[in-house]
């Protein structure tokens, strides 16, 4: 919430992915939940925007008897980047995500290399 009355985020859709045991999956909306408290704000603004295709696939990568959390988001500190691009004749060529877990290892590495060279 502090993110996106900070205007650094804004939230696309949210849901809660639960597998049973015997595989079968449950997804649960915000919407879906009485007590949604703070989050309350957030939930009138969801475009909910994941379908069933969607949920099937990230239902695919859990395993049985667990619960996943899925937050959709758009960075809105980057809107001012992308059209200021898009208005030189920029355009986007590729994106993506470096997962913190290739973050870490990368640092760590660097930091190994740097003893070594002590």
């Amino acid at each position: 919430l502090a993110l996106v009355d900070a205007g650094t985020i804004r939230v696309i859709d949210a849901l809660i992915l639960t597998k049973a045991d015997d595989g079968t999956v449950d997804a649960t909306e915000l919407s879906d939940i009485a007590q949604l408290g703070e989050l309350q704000a957030l939930e009138t603004e969801l475009a909910e925007l994941l379908a069933a295709d969607d949920v099937a696939h990230l239902a695919a990568a859990m395993d049985p008897g667990t619960t996943a959390g899925v937050l959709i988001w758009e960075n809105l500190w980057a809107a001012p980047f992308a059209s200021a691009a898009r208005r030189s004749g920029g355009q986007l060529i590729a994106t993506g995500r470096i997962p913190i877990q290739a973050i870490i290892a990368s640092i760590e590495a660097d930091e190994a290399h740097a003893t070594e060279g002590d």
